[in-house]
């Protein structure tokens, strides 16, 4: 009898280990929440274009819904900024700012992957990709959107954690 409440227990502490993990796993906030700084020399753009600094900022608003700031200093020194509250569930919300963009949507397939599609007056501007490697310290965008053409284009970008 005292061998079967033994091996009881055993087996009900190795069957709450994954139970408990995964339940930190939830609550851990996720690896996107930060402020992240563009890096340059990553852009697409041509040298003479890029932009002299790109700062993204998430932060948990609760409720299930993120804030997102976005502060941009042009090759020319003219600035560009965003702002947004929205649902992580795919619900289009407001931006404002003098970003291209007035609208959005953020979707949160896992924990270190957040999908944003950016409209601007009614218009698709672009979907973008935010990856967190597993280091934490970088983040990888990936901006899918298309030329004035129609020509669909791919541009990936780095971006580094800030303190």
């Amino acid at each position: 009898m005292k061998l079967l409440k033994l091996l009881t227990a055993v087996l009900l502490s190795a069957l709450s280990v994954p139970v408990a993990s995964a339940m930190a796993a939830e609550d851990s906030p996720s690896p996107l929440l930060g402020r992240w700084s563009l890096d340059i020399s990553t852009s697409a753009l041509p040298v003479a274009q890029r932009p002299k600094q790109v700062v993204l900022e998430f932060k948990d608003a609760g409720g299930g819904r993120w804030s997102s700031h976005v502060d941009i200093v042009l090759h020319d020194g003219k600035t560009m900024k965003s702002d947004g509250t929205l649902a992580l569930d795919g619900t289009p919300g407001p931006l404002s700012g003098s970003y291209g963009a007035d609208r959005a949507n953020l979707k949160l397939p896992a924990p270190n992957t957040l999908v944003m599609q950016l409209v601007d007056h009614g218009t698709p501007a672009s979907t973008r990709i935010y990856t967190v490697a597993a280091d934490r310290a970088t983040m990888t965008e990936t901006k899918a959107f298309y030329g004035h053409d129609g020509t669909p284009i791919l541009q990936t970008n780095l971006f580094k954690r800030m303190p």
